[in-house]
């Protein structure tokens, strides 16, 4: 008997680094709208950490060494792609020199792969367009088709790394598509009265989102993307408002409302204050309520305006 028991702890002491070494997947994700779609699709088989938090402008992340700390114990990292991150997260994962989640490494997901990308220039690009992504808008998420595109480019890699929790997380990716099905009636339904209403927006962060829902951008307080606002650019703004009766002006939470609200008492605008991503105010703790929050804002915006 003691042998057998002795034989069965053998056993269980070789099978131990397959079996219990295994443990939870740890994902880092470039933001935290990846990081809110990564844990509807994982579920409790993974842990995830975003680097770049929602209030931040995404462009412009401090590269903190505690970072590369993270990302040198990470098995995945999700990025947003197109050159979004060029500034900080290549450093930080060169850094890292964790093998496995190097550009083209097996850990590595570019979100952006499949994803219905907009504004992709054409023709040589120079510095005196502002900051143009080459490879298109990167702010592809803020269209909810995208977030399942990008659920399913997530639940692939999950399953490369663990394949016996496949149909774990593609039951939780058709749970995810279900409700994500569900909430774009009710945001369709909300935004179908304004289709075709023309706006304004601070930087480029909306295309995905106004193309979605018929909104028809008709300038911005950039002259160019990166680029702060001249004054003979904000009077041509003003003026182009005017000449179109544009009564709503989109600004991201990370730029100075000055201007914006100079606009808007020149034109009668009103400026609405949009999350571009989870975690952008504090009511918006995941992806369903980032349109939650925007659409409900815009809405309201709109109404208060008179805008038609």
């Amino acid at each position: 008997m003691k042998m057998k028991m002795f034989a069965a702890a053998v056993v269980l002491a070789l099978l131990a680094p397959s079996v219990f070494a295994q443990g939870k997947l740890n994902v880092m994700t470039a933001t935290e709208d990846l990081a809110s779609i990564a844990r509807e699709v994982g579920g409790d088989r993974i842990t995830v950490e975003s680097i770049a938090k929602g209030y931040q402008d995404p462009h412009f992340v401090e590269a903190k060494p505690s970072f590369i700390l993270k990302l040198q114990k990470a098995d995945v990292l999700v990025a947003v792609g197109r050159e979004l991150e060029i500034g900080w997260l290549p450093p930080l994962v060169q850094q890292s020199r964790n093998g496995k989640i190097q550009p083209g490494a097996e850990g590595y997901v570019d979100a952006s792969a499949q994803a219905q990308i907009l504004e992709i220039p054409q023709g040589q690009i120079t510095r005196a367009m502002g900051d143009v992504h080459p490879l298109g808008n990167p702010h592809y998420w803020l269209d909810p088709e995208n977030g399942k595109v990008i659920a399913r480019e997530i639940v692939a890699k999950l399953s490369q790394f663990r394949p016996n929790d496949k149909a774990y997380f593609e039951q939780r990716l058709a749970d995810f598509i279900n409700r994500l099905n569900d909430a774009e009636k009710r945001w369709a339904a909300m935004m179908t009265p304004y289709k075709g209403l023309k706006v304004a927006t601070y930087h480029r962060s909306f295309p995905n989102f106004t193309d979605r829902y018929g909104l028809d951008v008709i300038g911005y307080v950039e002259p160019r993307p990166g680029i702060p606002p001249s004054p003979g650019h904000t009077l041509e703004l003003i003026q182009e408002m005017k000449r179109q009766n544009v009564k709503i002006i989109m600004v991201e939470p990370y730029f100075d409302l000055k201007t914006p609200n100079a606009i808007g008492r020149e034109t009668g605008a009103r400026v609405v204050v949009l999350a571009p991503s989870v975690g952008g105010t504090k009511e918006v703790t995941d992806y369903f309520k980032l349109f939650d929050y925007d659409i409900n804002s815009l809405v309201a915006a709109i109404k208060e305006s008179g805008a038609k």
